[in-house]
């Protein structure tokens, strides 16, 4: 089968969150299972260059239609290790991807809304023809759109559409001046409800919705989580959209890519190490300790990862490093906060525990350094408000490191508790969870893992290799993606 990745993001050249990480390791194993495939992204002047190989002019002279006139565009073609890429590069003076950033623009709807009528414009001219365009988030939305309304009439009608939604809360849209600049030009027709409108923000159009309405599949990334988008406030405001198409949406658990993350292979930790030779594992944490000089004695150590906002749960974050020292455990913390106001919150914490022996505050991300703290730590804490699917807990179970998870999205499909879960047997059994938002309920958890780490470490690190066993690769997701694309194919 010959499948077209489009997204906004693929990690490790265009990386901003998880949804870089998916787009690249779905597209590897898709190819390791036989298919063909081609991804196609925003040629960002801050992209990591350094990732791509044989970077070369696959299309030279790209008349893209938009509004009442055309953009000129070149696409470029190369490898990012080993993955085919194609980056379309747009000339004119909005300097659509030339911000020094991703995301975060007054005009991020134009922006990629033009990025999505460029994919087809260049599949179209350049004869692609694939059995499956597989768009991810809200920034490829009104692709399918544009695909069923503009070009099945250029040739392109035997094409059908999966669509991933990663995050609902970040929809996309806005006036129906959009509707003209990208020439769908029939706004009684778009505005419809059961189409583009947004039910919200009057005469406004909503991407999201477009990609649900005029895709063929539409998937989030946990069964749990598409459970929660239908049937409680995780949909912001798209569960009666999702429930008219119910017969085509569903759930795939994201997959990890264990050629990336894998202790028995990570170039960047202290002493490779596996569930045969755990005792290894120690000395990751020595590494770690020396690395940001925490004190060197026998407690354990608490770790968090990910971005500081709302969603992954802050407030708790701050908690669980507290109730860590409370506990006498050491608490190791990377992640850069997402609006000033947290950002001054961390540097302030960072300020007063700057000289704490048992503490360590990197308000940065460094990815190398993720490696070696998901190798030393003993626990991760993973307290988020929401979590369509999350990979921290999964990159923590493959290398030992027991997870506190709340029980969200595709946490709850990840992460069994060690003491509660009656789905699974002990031996299945690998983390800790708990399911209120308040301090009590994590203090809760943390107080079960550090009770088992104190008072009997061989029934620990028996939990840690059982979730070090647990197989979240893609190769099973992979499988449920390949069954959605044969059962929608022309």
């Amino acid at each position: 089968m010959y499948i077209v990745q489009v997204a906004s993001e693929c990690a490790p050249v265009i990386k901003s969150g998880g949804l870089g990480d998916v787009v690249f390791g779905l597209s590897r194993e898709l190819e390791n299972q036989g298919h063909a495939v081609d991804v196609i992204l925003p040629k960002y002047d801050c992209m990591r260059y350094d990732h791509i190989s044989g970077l070369h002019q696959a299309y030279d002279d790209l008349s893209v239609p938009w509004g009442n006139g055309s953009i000129r565009c070149t696409v470029l073609g190369g490898k990012v290790h080993g993955l085919n890429c194609f980056f379309i590069e747009p000339h004119s003076n909005e300097n659509f991807f030339n911000r020094g950033k991703y995301y975060g623009d007054n005009d991020d709807n134009l922006r990629f809304a033009f990025f999505s009528r460029a994919v087809l414009e260049y599949m179209c001219m350049h004869n692609k023809r694939p059995e499956i365009i597989h768009c991810h988030d809200w920034q490829t939305g009104l692709l399918p759109v544009m695909l069923f309304e503009q070009y099945k009439y250029r040739g392109m009608d035997g094409q059908r559409v999966c669509y991933t939604i990663h995050n609902f809360k970040h929809q996309g849209g806005g006036s129906v001046g959009i509707l003209g600049a990208t020439q769908l030009n029939n706004e009684g027709y778009y505005l419809s409800p059961d189409r583009l409108k947004d039910s919200s923000i009057p005469n406004h159009i909503n991407f999201m919705k477009a990609g649900i309405v005029y895709s063929n599949a539409v998937n989030t990334v946990s069964p749990h989580h598409a459970w929660e988008a239908r049937f409680s406030n995780e949909g912001y405001g798209l569960g009666h959209t999702l429930a008219v198409h119910q017969d085509k949406f569903k759930g795939i658990l994201n997959g990890l890519d264990y050629e990336v993350w894998n202790p028995e292979v990570d170039e960047h930790i202290s002493m490779l190490f596996g569930p045969d030779d755990f005792e290894l594992k120690d000395l990751n944490k020595k590494g770690l300790r020396e690395r940001l000089w925490l004190e060197e004695k026998d407690r354990p150590i608490i770790a968090y990862i990910g971005r500081l906002d709302d969603q992954k749960g802050v407030g708790l974050v701050l908690h669980a490093l507290e109730y860590a020292l409370r506990r006498s455990a050491q608490f190791v913390l990377l992640g850069s906060a997402t609006s000033d106001h947290l950002k001054n919150l961390f540097w302030q914490t960072k300020n007063r525990l700057n000289d704490h022996p048992d503490v360590h505050l990197e308000l940065s991300f460094n990815e190398e350094l993720s490696h070696l703290i998901y190798a030393g730590a003993d626990m991760m804490v993973v307290p988020s408000n929401y979590e369509p699917c999350g990979l921290t807990q999964m990159i923590s179970l493959k290398y030992g490191t027991v997870p506190i998870v709340r029980g969200v999205g595709g946490l709850v499909n990840t992460v069994f508790d060690y003491d509660n879960d009656e789905n699974h047997l002990p031996e299945e059994r690998n983390g800790f969870v708990f399911h209120q938002t308040d301090p009590g309920a994590l203090e809760s958890a943390m107080h079960r893992s550090l009770e088992l780490w104190y008072t009997d470490r061989q029934a620990f690190n028996k939990l840690a290799i059982q979730g070090m066993r647990c197989d979240y690769s893609w190769r099973k997701p992979v499988e449920q993606y390949i069954e959605v694309y044969e059962t929608i194919k022309a």
